[in-house]
């Protein structure tokens, strides 16, 4: 899984295996260690929620995205649906924060040291 954070805007993108997976299971995560002694990780997390809306928390060094039961079983099951995007409002202060989940598709051209063997085939590479 791979996780993009841009201004108030997180998004992660996940492979064929870990929606099968995420589908399976009802969640999937990865991290990045910051160090090979120090104990400083980020964990990120993509899990099924009985809950009205998708949703995101900070807890403990983990990134924590949460979605409808409903909405991940159709966009897991789903060939068309490709992602799923939230505008998470924080009334305490006013901020937002926008929550995209993808399917990561293969690159149009390739890229070297890139494996995109787990990627869903990109559907702009035929007509």
């Amino acid at each position: 899984m791979k996780i993009r954070i841009q201004g108030n805007s997180l998004r992660l993108r996940l492979s064929q295996s870990e929606v099968a997976k995420f589908n399976e299971t009802g969640q999937v995560s990865d991290g990045i260690n910051f160090g090979p002694t120090s104990p400083v990780s980020l964990t990120y997390r993509l899990e099924r929620a009985d809950q009205p809306a998708m949703s995101v928390v900070f807890v403990d060094n983990c990134i924590n995205v949460y979605v409808p039961s409903e909405q991940a079983t159709t966009w897991a099951n789903s060939e068309l649906e490709v992602g799923m995007e939230h505008l998470h409002r924080f009334p305490e202060t006013g901020g937002s924060l926008r929550i995209l989940v993808e399917k990561d598709f293969k690159c149009l051209a390739d890229r070297p040291g890139e494996d995109e063997s787990d990627h869903f085939p990109n559907p702009n590479l035929s007509c």
